[in-house]
């Protein structure tokens, strides 16, 4: 059995210092197999940057995945093509740089990893997901029958639909970007676990990471505001999957809901 660790959003600062602090014990304690991050909004809440992906690397995470924020951070465009295990969405057009998929080796097999957007009310509107999957899990398959799929997308409908879609031929797909964990956790009838978002690692009392003032006076005045990312009480939200390595069907999933460290916790 192979135990994969799938964290949220990660948001600024106070999220990845969470993450980096909290792996080790979690890696220990749960006999952590694999790690995968959702690292788009990683660089003080939008985009991620080549030193950020470098310490989450080094802290224990195997693949890094991303969104519609991965481009926000200018340097990473070179960075990202001499990177593997940090992941762009696969449905963006031919000659993109970066990838969307990769495959690694762990003591207990091939893992493989799919980063797709998906498109009802996401910027930049890219290519239909449902073909460009079809042929990233066939030719995935030829290497490990261990498929990881992030959906990074803002509605319900369309993640269910693709986790739907992909049921029995990948062992999970997770979704991320609304930042607020659902708890309709589950392992579909062909033995596909999914989840419609694994939600936030980052400042709890907050509005999606964000300062509350800020996010709630934007949406009193309608006038571009900027969203300071909030501090104190940090919460680390995700889902733990054990996968039967040999036939790569999912075989339980559980949401965490863990606390950030208590001397990481500035003030608010």
């Amino acid at each position: 059995m192979l135990t994969l660790l799938f964290l949220g959003d990660i948001v600024g600062e106070p999220g990845r210092s969470a993450v980096i602090a909290r792996l080790p014990e979690w890696k220990r304690d749960w006999q952590l197999d694999f790690v995968i991050v959702n690292g788009e909004n990683a660089a003080a809440g939008r985009g991620i940057t080549p030193k950020i992906t470098i310490d989450l690397l080094r802290a224990g995470v195997a693949v890094i995945t991303s969104g519609d924020h991965i481009w926000d951070r200018k340097e990473i465009v070179d960075f990202i093509a001499t990177e593997p295990r940090l992941l762009r969405p696969l449905n963006y057009p031919a000659g993109a740089p970066g990838a969307g998929t990769v495959v690694l080796e762990t003591p207990k097999g091939k893992v493989g990893v799919i980063n797709v957007q998906s498109r009802t009310f996401m910027q930049p509107i890219l290519e239909n997901p449902f073909p460009l999957l079809d042929a990233a899990v066939e030719e995935m398959r030829k290497e490990t029958p261990v498929i990881v799929v992030d959906i990074h997308g803002e509605t319900t409908s369309e993640k269910i639909a693709i986790g739907r879609y992909l049921d029995g031929r990948v062992s999970a797909v997770l979704g991320t970007h609304t930042h607020v964990q659902t708890a309709d956790e589950q392992i579909f009838e062909k033995g596909t676990a999914f989840i419609c978002d694994a939600g936030m690692c980052g400042p709890i009392h907050s509005i999606l990471g964000r300062t509350i003032e800020s996010v709630i006076s934007r949406f009193i005045s309608n006038l571009p505001a900027a969203f300071p990312i909030a501090l104190g009480e940090t919460r680390l939200h995700g889902v733990v999957v054990e996968i039967d390595e040999t036939s790569g069907r999912a075989l339980r999933i559980r949401r965490i809901d863990e606390p950030g460290p208590a001397d990481l916790a500035p003030a608010g």
